[in-house]
């Protein structure tokens, strides 16, 4: 039988507490308990980005991470950058270049973006695309990705 271990984590502003399986990833809970479905199961090997969540502000693999390794941080997710529905900067930029084409690689990206955008407020082309060199997106070649950087950028200033 597998351990159970409870946990706060607070995840977009509310917090939860929960229990599961000392083994679970992060994305695991995320996904099957919390039902924040919008954190996405890529390759289940921390390559494609998909499943990048902010921990403590910072981009983390939720399918390499485990769960309890979270206890009492904060999580961000894509639900939590658009709180009563209202998309943030960075998403309204995203949208507005046409940078998503099939989503599925989206939420990743665009919280890796918001962090990048947090810690440099003015990113050069080299800044984002080191930000993204650990998102893949199979649909695109990055440019519209880019641009929607750099107009958020703009609006944030």
């Amino acid at each position: 039988m597998a351990e159970r271990q409870s946990i706060e984590l607070h995840i977009n502003e509310e917090t939860h507490v929960v229990s599961p399986d000392t083994g679970n990833t992060l994305l695991q809970v995320l996904r099957s308990t919390l039902s924040l479905t919008g954190t996405k199961r890529g390759c289940n090997q921390g390559v494609c980005g998909a499943c990048t969540v902010l921990r403590n502000g910072v981009p983390a693999r939720s399918c390499l991470t485990l769960a309890v390794e979270c206890d009492d941080e904060e999580i961000t997710t894509i639900e939590g950058l658009a709180p009563n529905g209202k998309a943030s900067i960075v998403q309204q930029a995203f949208v507005k270049v046409g940078a998503p084409q099939c989503g599925f690689c989206m939420p990743g990206m665009v919280l890796v973006a918001t962090a990048l955008l947090r810690e440099h407020s003015n990113p050069d082309q080299a800044e984002i695309r080191e930000a993204l060199s650990g998102n893949l997106c199979r649909c695109t070649g990055y440019v519209k990705i880019a641009e929607a950087i750099e107009l958020a950028a703009e609006q944030l200033v």
